[in-house]
């Protein structure tokens, strides 16, 4: 029974499991060996609250961090005073003066952004500090071939930023066997050797787990810290961090070919016992896991019946002694018996999207040392 005020109010408890996190922390940075491992806290540090989960990862040993935006940037530096912070997304229009005040460094992905950044270095009458990103395949954020060659040979801007990190992303390192691994390990060595002297990044999670050829001189997880399986076909080796319970608002019981949710898209076969939970789309329980995500209760995985709606979903507890179910107690939907990529493959998605859609509502339990 439930007595913390603030979580009697809640629909669901979200726990957070700090040390889960660091471990997997330690466990990238041993896969790594001696190559330093950095962590990436964009989208709110993956769902579960950048501000907490940074400076348990500094903790840890991180002393390198990346966000995808620029608020992102800021709101981490009041967490994290002092470390370097890149901004992923680039360098954003209008927004130059807070990279400055708030010491975040961009990812320069364009030739149009290092001469903005230059620039406001040669205004400023100093180097700034930058990474940049080539676009070793992907065809998403980066400079392709032409315009990093075209940079290597244009010294003038060069000599006003001080080249912190060259840097590129894979596309399929979570299908080690995938060609373009090999292909864009290829080009970004092309692109490396312009920049010798520059300390060069291209393994995420997964890539991480790619081998020895991907690492440089800086890994950049994200997801497998917070508990996504970095090698799918394998089992993973990352420990859980995130335990969801939702709670129950009611239970009754139902005929044969009544129906349950919008759309009637549900009709118990047999009498049946249903249990409407405080769970729904609004809090990130996707309306893709409708008629085909579960529940589990004391060891017993109860399937959800009808549509996913905003605030409520319904689930069969049919399975269960009448009784042991009642308003006010709470179900696993991630925990023990079913992990993030477990609930994700139900959704037809990824664990990614899981934790970074996990809404605003949830009571929050941060679990530390």
């Amino acid at each position: 029974m439930l007595t913390d005020t603030a979580a009697t109010r809640a629909g669901g408890i979200l726990t957070i499991d700090l040390p889960a996190i660091q471990a997997n922390y330690r466990r990238l940075r041993q896969e790594l060996g001696d190559v330093p491992c950095a962590a990436v806290l964009k989208a709110d540090g993956y769902g579960l609250g950048d501000t907490v989960v940074g400076p348990a990862l500094r903790k840890a040993g991180a002393r390198t961090f990346f966000v995808a935006l620029p608020d992102e940037g800021i709101r981490l530096r009041r967490a994290l005073p002092d470390v370097p912070i890149f901004i992923l997304g680039g360098l954003f229009k209008g927004a130059e003066e807070e990279y400055l005040h708030n010491d975040l460094l961009p990812v320069l992905n364009s030739l149009e952004e290092v001469e903005r950044w230059a620039a406001l270095a040669r205004q400023k009458g100093n180097r700034l500090g930058a990474a940049i990103q080539t676009d070793s395949g992907m065809s998403r954020l980066g400079m392709p071939d032409s315009e990093i060659l075209a940079l290597h040979e244009n010294q003038e801007i060069l000599s006003s930023i001080e080249l912190r990190l060259i840097m590129s992303h894979l596309a399929c390192a979570d299908e080690p066997a995938h060609l373009q691994n090999r292909e864009q390990l290829q080009s970004f060595q092309r692109a490396r050797r312009l920049f010798p002297e520059v300390p060069a990044s291209l393994a995420n999670s997964s890539g991480i787990f790619l081998g020895k050829d991907y690492h440089f001189e800086l890994g950049r997880p994200g997801a497998a810290l917070y508990g996504v399986n970095p090698t799918p076909a394998q089992a993973s080796p990352m420990r859980p961090v995130v335990r969801l319970q939702a709670k129950v608002l009611q239970v009754r019981s139902i005929d044969a070919g009544r129906s349950v949710g919008y759309g009637a898209a549900f009709r118990a076969k047999t009498k049946s016992r249903i249990a409407t939970l405080a769970l729904g789309y609004a809090d990130g329980f996707l309306r893709h896991l409708s008629d085909r995500g579960f529940a589990w209760y004391q060891g017993i995985r109860l399937p959800l019946a009808g549509r996913v709606s905003m605030d409520v979903a319904g689930l069969d507890i049919t399975a269960l002694p009448e009784g042991s179910l009642q308003p006010g107690d709470l179900v696993d939907i991630l925990g023990p018996d079913q992990g993030v990529d477990e609930l994700a493959a139900q959704a037809g998605t990824i664990g990614y999207e899981i934790l970074t859609s996990l809404g605003r509502r949830y009571h929050r339990i941060y679990r530390s040392v």
